[in-house]
């Protein structure tokens, strides 16, 4: 099913980051609790992350967004035959109507919206009672900088600012913390600093491969003061 859109995501850190798999498997470990047997995943681009949510959860059905025309076919090629997966092309409120799941996934989406708090509404009003919100976004205001402006982001997120939109939308707050404390030295340097303007494959691949399992374990014990991006999940209740 598709809805007109005529929207191209210009961004070029999605192919880069597909190989990031000790990443997403990072996220994964605090979202996977909370996910039921049926999601919406709003904003899916290339089907990276919702990949590792097949894997890696007691999905049976996953219902993926995306709204931008050139990722789009992406998510056709990945997701071909698999009985799983239903594709719908256009924006959450095309289809919110339509929708009931028992959880929503958001990871790098909500800073695209330009209004965030209808976004969160929407969410809200396709979850089940009881469903759960699992959102993933970029974290700290001061770090926002060339890369923010090339990935097309509105914001980055205080703590308190996103537990606040998230009430508001009538969620009550499950999880809310930090991510990547050493990401915020490296985001600063290169949009702040070097005002780099993309994310280069080898470097992702670096970093996933030998930041990421020592970070992620230091961070599953404590959460870090700061972070790079933020985790929050929200129950409808």
């Amino acid at each position: 099913m598709a809805a007109a859109t005529s929207f191209s995501y210009s961004g070029t850190e999605l192919g880069a980051l597909a190989e990031a798999r000790n990443y997403y498997h990072w996220i994964l470990t605090y979202f996977a609790p909370y996910v039921g047997y049926s999601m919406v995943e709003v904003g899916a681009g290339i089907g990276t992350f919702s990949g590792f949510l097949l894997d890696g959860t007691r999905l049976r059905k996953i219902t993926l967004i995306e709204p931008a025309d050139n990722l789009f076919p992406s998510l056709e090629r990945k997701f071909a035959g698999d009985p799983r997966v239903e594709l719908k092309r256009g924006y959450l409120k095309d289809f919110a109507s339509s929708l009931r799941a028992d959880s929503v996934a958001s990871v790098n989406v909500l800073e695209h919206a330009e209004d965030d708090e209808e976004q969160l509404r929407l969410m809200h009003q396709i979850l089940v009672s009881g469903g759960a919100a699992l959102l993933f976004t970029p974290a700290l205001p001061a770090l926002y900088g060339s890369l923010d402006m090339s990935f097309e982001h509105y914001r980055r997120y205080t703590k308190r600012e996103l537990r606040s939109k998230m009430e508001r939308a009538g969620f009550e707050v499950q999880l809310l913390r930090y991510f990547s404390l050493p990401g915020v030295a490296l985001w600063f340097l290169a949009g702040r600093v070097i005002h780099r303007r993309t994310i280069r494959p080898t470097e992702a691949r670096l970093y996933d491969r030998w930041v990421v399992p020592l970070i992620s374990r230091l961070e599953r014990r404590w959460e870090p003061p700061l972070g790079q991006s933020l985790l929050v999940v929200g129950k409808k209740t």
